[in-house]
């Protein structure tokens, strides 16, 4: 066959792709989508955010909603929260006593039950138990109303939804974790005596003022507060999921589980950041 011919033929029949490149080329694509989607949901989560602080800030207040959060991710949240601290204070006390009696140290067992659940235990335990609960109720609440458009209604009838909705419910969330921090770490501080005193029994007066030697405020109260930016944090990722919501009801369970596992990881993160803040500043 003559060159020209060869070359007629290519043209008519090209070589087909190697099923290894397309495979890469797919896979390229995918990796450049989930970069864009990345970006473009913090972009969409810092608009939402600008949004809802302006909102927040002009009036009209809405103060009764605010009550009425206050009460759903306070009151409502507080029999989890105590009950985790107390397990946490069970579990931590059994742990801590078998290591401090390996190293003949169990006169520093209290001080190591306090400043552990104080400083670390409570307030991540705090911030994922209200992420789960608090997190999933305002992704599916907010998801719902957007499905069944009660959110066009309300911005319809001159009603600003990211001051009724999401100021609220994040202003809650901001003020009440430290609150339900201090009842976690209580109890996990009392059932942390308590499993102590059933093994080697010391009152409670001793336990805690042997836990609180020397020790200052600068060593509780920013464990405490911090939990105020997770509070920030679970609310305004279980609002925007909430609102930007799409798809019926399987776009309200996808809200809602998104809230959950992204208002957690971001917990998680945050705590990092900030215990090497604190221990920065205050130490």
């Amino acid at each position: 066959m003559s060159d020209s011919a060869l070359t007629t033929a290519t043209a008519i029949n090209p070589v087909a792709p190697e099923p290894e490149s397309v495979s890469v080329a797919a896979e390229s694509g995918a990796s450049a989508g989930l970069v864009t989607s990345f970006f473009e949901w913090f972009g969409n989560l810092g608009i939402f955010t600008w949004q809802v602080m302006k909102a927040a800030v002009t009036p009209p207040f809405e103060g009764r909603e605010l009550i009425r959060q206050l009460d759903d991710v306070g009151s409502k949240s507080l029999p989890l929260v105590a009950l985790a601290g107390a397990a946490v204070g069970v579990v931590l006390s059994m742990e801590v006593r078998a290591s401090m009696t390996r190293f003949g140290a169990t006169s520093l067992l209290p001080s190591a039950i306090v400043f552990s659940i104080v400083q670390e235990m409570g307030p991540t335990i705090t911030g994922l138990v209200v992420s789960g609960r608090v997190g999933a109720g305002i992704g599916a609440e907010l998801a719902s109303m957007k499905v069944t458009e009660q959110i066009d209604a309300m911005e319809a009838s001159a009603v600003n939804p990211y001051r009724l909705l999401a100021a609220t419910r994040i202003v809650a969330c901001v003020l009440m974790l430290p609150l339900l921090t201090v009842a976690a770490d209580a109890c996990g501080i009392f059932m942390g005596w308590l499993a102590q005193t059933l093994v080697a029994p010391i009152s409670l007066h001793q336990f805690i003022e042997s836990g609180f030697r020397g020790s200052t405020l600068s060593d509780f109260l920013p464990p405490t507060f911090k939990t105020a930016v997770f509070g920030l944090i679970i609310g305004l990722i279980a609002s925007y999921q909430g609102m930007s919501t799409r798809g019926g009801a399987e776009g309200v369970g996808r809200a809602a589980t998104n809230s959950v596992v992204l208002a957690s990881l971001f917990v998680i993160l945050a705590d990092v950041v900030l215990v090497k803040l604190i221990l920065v500043v205050f130490h």
